[in-house]
């Protein structure tokens, strides 16, 4: 029996995206009042669940797009393979983008909630295409506007001989250790993870790590932490939080986790079949899209029954937010399924109705 690559992908996907709606949850506190309870036990714990779910798992995300991609770089016209990005990331990006800057700036102009205000038409721009940085209203969406730059590069990248890709991994690793910005990649590690997930198809890799022994698979992740945690500790220090140890580390635990999430979702779509994921599958890019909306307009209204953090029942709910959101985007794909067809294609990626491949 072959191993479930394609179930294990659809459930990896699944769990990195729960795990990134840690980073964007809803805390109900300015950044200020946030940073003053690092140090408490929900700080602890709200820090444990962004850093070791939550941003460790874009690299996996990255690495499964570059992987996926191999194939249809090779094999379609430019235009074609293009067009096709255009259509299932790129547009999805714009229309996502317009929809929460019109409903987030409305509650927040009507007084419902409190969000950032664009300044100008070239910060407008930028929330809609993350021109010069990261959007502040539809945080994540700088992931998919990366992704489709990289996207742009496959087609030559999967012509290229191996040696050039690993100097492509070698430049974003130093771009990303270094610190250096750039309005070309917001994020290098992403081109660093994309690559990467090229090369992993060239050799098999994830059928290797999908063969391993699960305690081989977790051991990277128990070697690393310890780094983390300390560095973590010691991050009031300048000279640590000036220096590149840290972003260092972050990507060698975030290699780490790639490693142990892919292997646990090789077991995950082992023992179950898959079934219950191709149900999932359809919202998954749903949800990634649409979790920021929910805690923007759906967050505070939740929070007025648990508190602020710092209340007795906050975290329980932030430990399920993961799971609110994701009942969100099963709820509004539906929805969009029945009342318009054409607007759910275009809003999942083309996932629901039909599904599209990154």
């Amino acid at each position: 029996m072959g191993l479930p690559i394609s179930g294990a992908i659809g459930t990896a996907r699944l769990i990195c995206i729960l795990g990134i709606v840690y980073v964007h949850g809803w805390t109900g506190l300015p950044g200020s009042d946030l940073a003053a309870r690092d140090e408490t036990t929900q700080g602890i714990m709200r820090w444990a669940l962004i850093e070791l779910c939550g941003r460790s798992a874009v690299p996996l995300l990255s690495l499964i797009s570059g992987w996926l991609v191999v194939r249809s770089a090779r094999q379609r016209r430019y235009g074609a393979f293009v067009a096709g990005k255009l259509r299932v990331i790129l547009l999805p990006m714009l229309v996502w983008n317009m929809i929460a800057l019109i409903l987030v700036i409305g509650a927040a102009r009507l007084g419902w909630i409190a969000a950032p205000q664009p300044s100008g038409i070239a910060s407008l721009l930028n929330e809609l295409v993350s021109l010069s940085g990261p959007a502040e209203i539809d945080v994540q969406m700088g992931f998919l506007r990366d992704l489709f730059l990289c996207m742009l590069l496959a087609p030559l990248l999967a012509r290229m001989p191996t040696v050039i890709l690993l100097a492509v991994v070698a430049l974003a690793m130093a771009w990303d250790v270094g610190g250096w910005t750039s309005v070309i990649l917001l994020r290098p590690a992403i081109l660093l993870f994309f690559v990467g997930g090229m090369l992993a198809a060239r050799y098999r890799v994830a059928e290797q790590v999908g063969v391993m022994p699960i305690w081989l698979a977790v051991l990277p992740f128990l070697l690393v932490l310890p780094f983390k945690l300390g560095l973590s500790i010691a991050g009031d220090a300048t000279a640590v939080q000036e220096g590149h140890l840290v972003a260092l580390i972050d990507l060698m635990l975030r290699v780490a986790a790639a490693i142990l999430v892919w292997r646990i979702s090789i077991l995950i779509a082992l023992k179950s079949g898959g079934g219950w994921m191709r149900a999932l599958e359809p919202y998954v890019f749903l949800l990634f899209c649409s979790h920021v909306l929910f805690m923007w307009l759906l967050g505070p209204m939740i929070g007025r029954l648990t508190g602020p953090m710092g209340s007795a029942a906050w975290p329980a709910y932030f430990v399920v937010q993961p799971l609110l959101a994701l009942g969100f985007a099963i709820l509004l794909g539906v929805t969009l399924a029945a009342l318009s067809p054409a607007l759910a294609r275009v809003l999942s990626g083309g996932r629901l109705g039909r599904v599209s491949r990154l």
